[in-house]
């Protein structure tokens, strides 16, 4: 009985999770965004990634088009190339953020989201590229994608 009204005034240690969640610390790495009217597709988050989760595809802009900048807050540089594709697969990501310290215009950042999940695995591949609302793709063909699994 002493023991039950030594801990029936302390803090409770559990919450009534998802209903209320507890306050995430400062540098949480959640899941990655990428703003892409920021993004002045250098590449260096492709190369910096060590398990090759993003996918970038970078046209660049011929000498009549006009060359857009970034936003002030990432310095106002030239936009010289078109990113058709800049998919992120989230089955892959290892959550390292090494892509968004290599990245000069601060438009990959990790967000403070770590609830998302899906019924097929396409649904984890995100479409950040101009022309697309950011979100998962919604077809995406890879030899991997038809996992076959067999019970003995």
């Amino acid at each position: 009985m002493l023991l039950t009204a030594k801990y029936a005034f302390t803090k409770k240690a559990t919450i009534q999770y998802p209903f209320v969640k507890r306050e995430l610390p400062t540098r949480t790495r959640g899941q990655l965004f990428c703003n892409i009217d920021d993004c002045i597709g250098c590449k260096l988050c492709a190369v910096a990634c060590p398990v090759d989760c993003i996918y970038i595809t970078a046209n660049k802009k011929g000498p009549t088009e006009e060359i857009n900048h970034t936003s002030e807050e990432s310095g106002k540089k030239p936009r010289r190339f078109h990113l058709p594709q800049f998919d992120i697969d989230f089955t892959l990501c290892c959550w390292c953020g090494l892509c968004t310290d290599v990245c000069p215009t601060n438009c990959l950042y990790m967000t403070k989201n770590y609830e998302f999940s899906a019924e097929k695995r396409q649904q984890h591949i995100w479409q950040y590229g101009e022309g697309h609302k950011p979100g998962p793709k919604t077809e995406f063909n890879r030899p991997g994608d038809q996992l076959k699994l067999y019970v003995d």
